[in-house]
């Protein structure tokens, strides 16, 4: 029991001990911050900017960056243990609109909701009344998958709700822009009536390419064999 209490009492130092909103609530979570180019959040993280997957191109550019706590720093030393185990970033239109934050079950274990909230609560203040359940119909999936809502932060500029797996210990922070996020989910709503529209064309399309290249085979197979062929 005294060891599990240590265990928990450590990775709660380790999530206060790490770089958080540098005095800017809501703007940054540790050097991010909310409105940052790609190549910007790129840099920070080591990720290549090419690693960036793009969601939607129209009617805006919808891109996602991933990344994920090395296991060993640039020197090839073992890396310093750090609480956050991934970062999922995502931008409309070249300005970064949402962190989804993951948490090391192994860092994390032992520590209680409260615990948590409290950490977070150093960063980012009091916590503010969650939404009525219903309200996340709108939400992106990963909001869904993301477990049970523990609690929230923010304003009219940004939201940040902590959230527990369901199925487990884990914890996950989903940090966004409310006035971009607006923006993204109008979007993404446009994006699928595109999509949905333009389904035909693209099917016939499909089916002329897949054509052309079944003659473009045949015709090759025709005299390769022609040149060859004795009756």
């Amino acid at each position: 029991m005294k060891s599990s209490h240590a265990i928990g009492v450590v990775a709660l130092a380790l999530i206060l001990s790490t770089p958080a909103l540098s005095g800017q609530a809501g703007a940054h979570y540790r050097d991010f911050q909310l409105g940052s180019t790609l190549a910007s959040v790129a840099a920070l993280t080591g990720v290549s900017v090419s690693e960036a997957k793009t969601v939607h191109g129209r009617p805006a550019v919808l891109q996602e960056l991933e990344w994920r706590r090395p296991y060993f720093d640039s020197r090839g030393a073992i890396a310093a243990p750090d609480p956050v185990q991934r970062i999922a970033f995502g931008f409309f239109n070249d300005q970064l609109y949402r962190l989804a934050i993951d948490y090391d079950r192994d860092r994390t274990q032992g520590l209680t909701d409260a615990d948590i909230v409290e950490a977070i609560s150093g960063m980012y203040g009091p916590t503010v009344k969650l939404p009525a359940e219903p309200a996340r119909a709108g939400a992106p999936p990963s909001d869904e998958e993301s477990g049970v809502r523990v609690a929230r932060w923010g304003n009219s500029e940004y939201t940040a709700v902590l959230y527990r797996s369901s199925s487990a210990s884990g914890f996950r922070m989903i940090v966004t822009s409310v006035p971009l996020s607006a923006l993204v989910r109008r979007a993404e709503a446009q994006a699928v009536r595109l999509d949905e529209r333009e389904a035909p064309q693209r099917e016939r399309a499909r089916q002329k390419k897949e054509a052309e290249d079944a003659r473009t085979a045949q015709e090759k197979a025709r005299l390769v064999n022609k040149a060859v062929f004795i009756p």
